[in-house]
């Protein structure tokens, strides 16, 4: 038999809902920022999500794509409401399901950590903190935000997306609310674990009503927000427990937090995968598909994740930025691992901003950006996002 044949992560993954993965390797969601600055997928976004498909990924998440234009992470958001562009997401979404892949899109909301320039922050209790200024959510806003997450997987499924995974991780939105550092309401939506909860529950609910039983929606959720007083881990395993009891396909693990000066997940030191730990202790407490993602760096650590039962499909994110077609290679065993840039004592969110214009270069089919010219880098992300936060306002003020 042929490494492909053999190896774990060539295996299919049917879904509680009925759809099939062609194989054990996904692209994690990512805020790609290759929107055009007024909420419309680009040329080069509809290239690059066919370059991963056809690089062998069975699924894509799209990072952050926003309901509304008025709580975006940022301006290469794309927007997906009765006023987007159907047929350039139509575009997308064929270009994405390329040789029998899916891709799906991550439907957010970044609450207290939206873009200030084209927002206003709300989260579930206001908050003045260094870095980091929100107002308060209304009850009346909290309670349109199920039929809000609902109505626009319904467009994803309208417009062939081939499902929607709802981003309740990295400190946006949801999962402010799930975290007692964030959350300070004391009505029905604070306070208690079960109500933290709520409003994520009743996003679920309300959305499988709508898209019906046989559309895959999926879940990310942190292992921990790795905060002190934040998200622990115990409370993350009792969500995982409600989830379970609900029509969800697909739990992605991840962690961290994009709140000011903390540690994201893909920023953590380490050789290995940092949530297979985690993973097994949620194995214990829900039947759902479990995605991990975050620091696996060899074929070995995905193949040895999805033998031992720790993980349903392995979630790669930088390593698909410096390595598009690593699946192809992964699977078929021709050659060896990604190569990852070294940076010198970077800047808060230099790497980030390295990792996110070396997609803009995988779009366009260009050569490398070299890690040795990170000032240069950040300069160029920076101004994209300054011409883009005009196109925004200009757009949707």
């Amino acid at each position: 038999m042929s490494k492909m044949q053999t190896s774990p992560l060539a295996q299919p993954l049917t879904l509680p809902c009925g759809a099939r993965l062609k194989n054990r390797i996904a692209k994690s969601a990512m805020s790609d920022s290759l929107g055009d600055g007024a909420g419309n997928p680009t040329d080069d976004q509809v290239r690059l999500y066919e370059r991963w498909a056809r690089g062998g990924l069975a699924l894509s998440i799209i990072g952050e794509v926003q309901g509304t234009p008025h709580f975006a992470e940022k301006p290469g958001n794309l927007i997906l409401n009765d006023q987007s562009d159907s047929a350039r997401l139509k575009r997308l979404a064929e270009a994405g399901a390329t040789e029998s892949a899916q891709l799906w899109l991550q439907l957010g909301h970044a609450g207290a950590m939206a873009d200030a320039p084209i927002s206003i922050p709300k989260g579930p209790s206001a908050l003045n903190l260094p870095g980091l200024t929100c107002g308060a959510l209304s009850m009346e806003e909290v309670h349109a935000l199920p039929a809000e997450f609902a109505h626009t997987a319904s467009l994803a499924k309208e417009l062939g997306f081939g499902g929607v995974q709802i981003h309740a991780a990295h400190g946006f939105l949801l999962s402010q609310f799930l975290s007692p550092l964030f959350n300070k309401r004391q009505d029905a939506y604070g306070g208690s674990l079960q109500n933290r909860m709520r409003l994520l529950l009743e996003v679920i609910s309300e959305m499988r009503s709508v898209v019906g039983p046989e559309f895959p929606i999926g879940i990310k959720l942190n292992a921990t927000d790795q905060l002190e007083g934040g998200f622990t881990e115990d409370e993350a395993l009792e969500v995982i427990a409600a989830v379970d009891q609900m029509a969800i396909d697909l739990i992605d693990i991840s962690g961290g937090t994009y709140f000011p000066g903390a540690a994201s997940a893909s920023d953590r030191a380490g050789s290995g995968p940092y949530f297979l730990e985690f993973a097994g202790r949620a194995r214990e407490r829900t039947k759902i598909p479990l995605m991990v993602t975050g620091g696996f760096k060899t074929r070995a650590q995905a193949e040895n994740a999805i033998a031992e039962g720790k993980a349903d499909l392995i979630g790669l994110a930088r390593a698909l930025v410096v390595d598009p077609e690593l699946p192809s290679f992964w699977l078929s065993g021709q050659r060896g691992e990604p190569q990852f840039p070294r940076f010198n004592d970077p800047p808060e969110g230099g790497v980030t901003a390295w990792y996110t214009m070396q997609i803009t270069q995988n779009a366009k089919g260009d050569a490398a950006l070299s890690p040795d010219d990170l000032e240069g880098v950040i300069e160029a992300y920076e101004s994209r996002d300054k011409t883009r936060r005009s196109i925004w306002n200009s757009k949707h003020s």
